[in-house]
């Protein structure tokens, strides 16, 4: 068995004595090699999981990982976790060794064992997949050297919980997932398993964790507080209650200029307290008259500040004299490159830039040159204000000062109209040529307008056409409705001209005489070119539909078959069993009724 091993090892170039190990248990070394076809490596007693393939640089002592920037803790699901190994780099696991079993690594190939989202403040492990005849001793002797195993809960189900002393031992536990397990050398199915290592959620683990925040929130308070109360104000010391001592100590502080404004305080406060009475009013009086004792000290140090004031006025009147000096100076520089000796020879991207510095330099310019005339206006109303309470001989130096500084403020917008003269020579120089090149370009623009002219007229002409069209088609439909109208007229004559045959033969079938016979013809003509004249009224007025000729016709076809007359009563009821619709309100209907009637030799009273 051993030379199969050694065989079978052929192509892994790794020498036992490279290993510097000692093998104990020979046959669980010639177990491991028969199995997986290489060289376990461990000795008993040794650490189970290294250091720097679970948690890099993890000092115990300090409880935090060096070389890792700090997290959040208050951050739930998140607390001392170990970075993750790089994907580039494959993590290579041995085989571990220990007294009473052997833990063998999974293919490198198949990806690594998935593992559920860590519970905050997680220090309790699942481990799954353990062998049958595995015991409690045999789970701690492979799992304490992960760390201190504070409480180890098995079940009768091949797996148990372990609950460690810290969080970092989880990282540790966690790397020996997917490893499988066998006990001793045995090959039977119940001493052998694969391990399966998950994150557990535990009341206690959650617990402590909980606790952990509300202290370090208590903490954060704490030290928010001593910042705010660092950081405030100090507040005012307190007011002594009254008494002659007291009063004779304060007495002193008002008369020392550093100590007034702490006394004042207490004075005022003593007499809105009301302290002031007849015994105690000469001490009061003294104090208020040596608080009136500062007030020319104060008015002192206002002149004293009135005239440093003045002094920074003045240097910055002379600075921002110098800045605008400087400023047309830079000015007359942008001016001389826009002549044309100079801007010839510039390119176009630098007249561009030069152009943009010369106009936002007179930008700053004349803001400088505004704010240097508003000073020197204040300056004037201060002086002309005081010009009422001065001497005269201070009155001839304010006006020879003023003439001065306005004949140096004439002199400054002088030479700044210049220039603004020359620029507007540059720019008008500019315009001319933009004008040559527009003017090239009206042409193609005249050109361009005439075609869209040309184009308008052509849509106005595609109008009128399209417009004669439809009244065209108009036209048509009302040629249409004619002829239908006057085809309609004429089945309605043949009609009529059947009807009177039939009446006709009624008649003679009665025996009624040749006169009656003739009234019927009459009646027929009457009712005919009553009929005629409707026509010509419905040609000029329009029939509103053909269900009302239909109606007319049909009553004057009822009036023929009853020679003497009849009611309307009668009339609409007939008109009702034709056609339910018919409203007997109908006014056109009604008016068309009475005119055929009155044709015909009806009673009067009938019509009503």
């Amino acid at each position: 068995m051993m030379a199969a091993a050694a065989d079978g090892l052929g192509s892994i170039a790794i020498d036992a004595t490279q290993l510097n190990m000692s093998v104990t248990d020979p046959t669980a070394w010639a177990t491991a090699m028969n199995n997986l076809g290489m060289v376990p490596v461990g000795l008993p007693g040794q650490q189970l999981v290294s250091d720097s393939i679970c948690v890099p640089g993890f000092d115990p002592g300090l409880n935090m990982m060096t070389g890792i920037t700090p997290i959040n803790p208050m951050i739930p699901g998140l607390g001392l976790v170990p970075p993750p190994p790089p994907t580039e780099v494959a993590v290579v696991k041995e085989i571990i060794h220990c007294k009473s079993c052997t833990l063998f690594p999974q293919n490198p190939n198949l990806p690594p064992p998935s593992t559920r989202e860590r519970p905050p403040g997680c220090k309790t492990v699942f481990v799954g997949g353990l062998p049958e005849n595995a015991t409690e001793e045999i789970i701690q002797e492979v799992f304490e050297q992960c760390g201190d195993i504070t409480a180890i809960r098995k079940s009768k189900k091949n797996f148990c919980h372990i609950r460690f002393a810290e969080e970092f031992m989880v990282d540790k536990a966690i790397y020996l997932s997917g490893y499988r397990m066998r006990l001793g050398s045995s090959t039977d199915k119940k001493d052998s398993g694969r391990l399966h290592v998950d994150f557990a959620q535990a009341r206690d683990d959650f617990y402590e964790w909980e606790c952990k925040q509300r202290m370090r929130a208590r903490e954060e308070r704490h030290r928010r507080k001593l910042e705010e109360d660092r950081l405030r104000p100090p507040s005012p010391p307190p007011i002594m209650h009254y008494s002659e001592h007291e009063a004779a100590l304060l007495a002193e502080k008002l008369k020392d200029d550093s100590k007034f404004s702490e006394a004042i305080t207490v004075l005022l406060s003593w007499i809105e307290r009301g302290e002031v009475n007849r015994r105690s009013a000469n001490h009061f009086y003294s104090m208020v008259q040596s608080a009136n004792s500062h007030v020319r000290r104060l008015m002192n140090e206002k002149a004293t500040h009135e005239q440093e004031m003045e002094e920074a006025k003045e240097n910055f009147k002379n600075a921002l004299t110098g800045i605008l000096t400087q400023f047309e100076q830079i000015v007359a520089v942008f001016n001389a490159s826009t002549r044309q000796k100079a801007w010839d020879h510039f390119s176009k991207a630098q007249r561009k830039n030069i152009d943009i510095w010369r106009k936002h330099s007179e930008e700053l310019r004349n803001a400088q040159s505004e704010q240097l005339m508003g000073i020197r206006r204040e300056e004037e109303m201060e002086m002309s204000d005081d010009e009422n309470c001065d001497s005269p001989t201070k009155k001839m130096r304010v006006d020879e000062s003023a003439l001065a500084a306005q004949a140096y403020a004439l002199k400054e917008e002088n030479d700044s109209l210049r220039w603004q003269l020359d620029a507007y020579r540059n720019e008008v120089e500019l315009l001319k040529q933009e004008k040559e090149q527009l003017f090239r370009t009206e042409e193609n623009l005249t050109k361009d307008q005439q075609v869209q002219f040309l184009q308008q007229t052509m849509q106005g002409m595609q109008q009128q056409l399209l417009t004669i069209q439809e009244e065209l088609n108009n036209k048509k439909s009302e040629l249409e409705q004619a002829k239908e109208e006057q085809s309609h007229t004429q089945a309605l004559l043949k009609v009529l001209q059947e009807q009177l045959k039939g009446t006709k033969e009624l008649v003679e079938t009665n025996g009624h005489s040749h006169e009656d016979t003739n009234e019927i013809n009459v009646l027929t003509v009457a009712l005919v070119n009553q009929d005629r004249e409707n026509n010509t009224e419905k040609r000029s007025q329009g029939l509103k539909s053909e269900k009302e000729a239909l109606l007319i016709g049909i009553i004057s076809t009822f009036l023929h078959v009853h020679p003497f007359g009849a009611n309307i009563e009668y009339l609409w009821s007939y008109m009702q069993q034709l056609d339910s619709k018919v409203s007997p309100f109908s006014q056109l209907a009604l008016r068309k009724l009475r005119t055929l009637v009155a044709g015909c030799r009806l009673n009067p009273c009938d019509l009503c």
